[in-house]
């Protein structure tokens, strides 16, 4: 319906790559940064002096690069589909595939960085033997925004067909 009125859909995987972003800006500032609880290869290379600190920010500096590209990469395909042809979204859309990206981030981090990799876990201050019910936190909470934001971004997809639908009818 949305061809029929001109209005271009909201672009899915820009919301999803931001999210992506916004899910490793926030484990890299709030876990990395400022709670300190792992560096990005601590599992590998605890930080135990200055050489380890440094070679794990490097890693830290690198990981962020990462989500820096994308959220550049997000942006530019919203960007781009809005310059385009006028663009219909919704809160539903744009905050429900944020989520999801989010929650994604979340899951593939935990699955392959903690569990798979080892490169490090959610909270190494904790007791090593505490580390996994971090970890399973972590990937709850992944499983619980990725749903949310799925859920969300339906109601905005149904939201932006009725108006899609009103507005063909208007012209």
């Amino acid at each position: 319906m949305a061809a029929e009125t001109g209005v271009r859909s909201f672009p899915v995987s820009a919301g999803i790559l931001l999210g992506l972003g916004i899910g490793g800006f926030f484990d890299g500032i709030v876990l990395h940064q400022l709670l300190r609880w792992h560096h990005m290869v601590s599992g590998w290379r605890p930080v135990s002096d200055l050489p380890a600190l440094e070679f794990n920010t490097l890693w830290d500096g690198l990981f962020h690069l990462t989500t820096y590209v994308f959220v550049i990469a997000g942006l530019l395909i919203l960007w781009r589909a809005a310059r385009r042809r006028q663009l219909a979204w919704s809160h539903g859309m744009f905050f429900g595939t944020l989520l999801m990206g989010f929650g994604l981030f979340n899951l593939v981090e935990g699955l392959v960085d903690h569990q798979l990799l080892g490169v490090h876990h959610v909270n190494e201050l904790a007791p090593p033997e505490q580390w996994i019910y971090w970890d399973i936190g972590f990937l709850i909470w992944g499983a619980a925004m990725l749903v949310w934001g799925w859920a969300l971004m339906r109601r905005g997809r149904r939201e932006m067909e009725i108006t899609a639908r009103i507005l063909g009818e208007r012209v």
